[in-house]
């Protein structure tokens, strides 16, 4: 099992979905503790617990890989609709400056 050695700007390493479903596989083998393959593996023993909670979550939607999931589509939309009621109260002021000063030049 190889290892995603990519590396973020904050100095992260990326892991892949494979080494995080393999990492899981092995550690319900049982064939070893969880402290003992974590140091194996290079990593620490709570990421373990981690993926295997999110395994249990989200079934096959687990590690999709970096960026924003599926919620994160609903935030956007609630970021959209704030912005969209902002315009649209920038728009209405604007038409009513318009009309007001149209009819103090008459």
């Amino acid at each position: 099992m190889a290892k995603d050695e990519a590396q973020s700007k904050a100095g992260r390493r990326r892991i892949s979905r494979e080494f995080k479903l393999e990492a899981l596989r092995r550690l319900a083998l049982n064939e070893k503790p969880a402290t003992q393959l974590a140091a194996e593996l290079g990593i620490r023993r709570n990421q373990l617990e981690k993926w295997r909670n999110q395994l249990r979550l989200k079934g096959e939607e687990a590690f999709r890989g970096p960026g924003r999931s599926a919620g994160g589509e609903q935030s956007e939309l609630v970021r959209l609709r704030a912005e969209l009621k902002r315009v649209t109260e920038e728009r209405d002021i604007l038409k009513k400056a318009s009309a007001y000063f149209t009819k103090r030049r008459r």
